[in-house]
């Protein structure tokens, strides 16, 4: 009977020490999903020059968490197997040696765990890495407006002519600061729809095929989330329109956490939305994103 207990314990404690860390699930549940586009310009085929051959580079040393989960899960599965077959090592073990036992080993994840989410927040945040320099897109944005509102400078640009390959066309009216402003505040407000499962919400903001792809996402997921957006920033990368429907492109980057499960990470995502033109005040749909 004692050795049951010393087992059920042993197996306790494996369990706890070779859990994965928690990861928290943002809008999206950080999987692309609907429709997609071009939002870079392509990049120039390879030439075909020659190259010593590569050499092989060793093989990446497995994550900490892994090693970690292997290094305890050995010690600890060892120990249970040394009771039981070898020796006489637990024979006076008594139940309170067996909650401390337990305790411990919760202690030890708990602590890795720690270690391994600081690890995490620690990595740089890029979001801001390019302050004060300037913005390549800003200037595509300013002069495909330029363009739009006069054709006959339309080709004087040569950055613009080189990133052709992706459709930036605004009407001159369309204001870009206020539509910015307007995806960080919707971005923020389907998080917190999401964390309550407030799925009539996400309907208003998402198209048909969306939704039923989100709702079934959202099902999957169980008990209360906790996801908050730290900081973000929205870019307009994408632009295109005819007579009945417009589409834009947002690439989203920020910080987001989860402090009840203690993760921290980035945000690095697009958002492909489209207006239907034939109807009056028809709101801009999320018809894609892409993580």
């Amino acid at each position: 009977m004692k050795k049951l207990f010393i087992m059920l314990a042993m197996i306790f404690a494996v369990s706890l020490a070779a859990s994965p860390v928690a990861e928290a699930k943002k809008f999206g549940s950080n999987k692309s999903i609907g429709k997609s586009h071009q939002t870079a310009p392509a990049q120039p085929a390879a030439t075909n020059t020659p190259t010593t051959p590569p050499t092989a580079a060793p093989a990446p040393a497995a994550g900490k968490k892994g090693m970690m989960g292997g290094m305890l899960g050995g010690l600890l599965a060892g120990g249970l197997l040394a009771a039981l077959f070898m020796g006489e090592g637990f024979e006076n073990i008594q139940f309170m040696d067996i909650l401390i036992i337990a305790l411990l080993a919760f202690v030890l994840f708990k602590i890795v765990r720690t270690l391994m989410a600081s690890k995490a927040s620690a990595q740089p945040r890029p979001a801001y890495a390019g302050a004060g320099q300037p913005n390549p897109n800003l200037q595509r944005q300013q002069a495909e407006q330029t363009g739009f509102a006069s054709s006959a400078n339309s080709g004087s640009n040569g950055f613009a002519q080189a990133a052709s390959t992706v459709p930036f066309h605004l009407p001159a009216d369309f204001d870009l600061p206020g539509f910015l402003e307007g995806a960080r505040s919707h971005y923020k407000t389907l998080q917190v729809a999401w964390n309550e499962n407030d799925l009539s919400k996400i309907q208003e903001y998402v198209s048909i095929e969306l939704f039923n792809e989100l709702s079934n996402q959202r099902r999957e997921l169980v008990g209360e989330q906790h996801t908050e957006v730290m900081f973000l920033d929205a870019e307009l990368v994408r632009a295109t329109h005819n007579a009945n429907l417009a589409e834009v492109s947002v690439k989203y980057s920020g910080r987001y956490r989860d402090t009840v499960e203690g993760v921290e990470e980035d945000i690095k995502e697009i958002w492909h939305l489209e207006r239907n033109l034939t109807q009056a005040n028809a709101p801009w749909l999320i018809v894609g994103i892409e993580q």
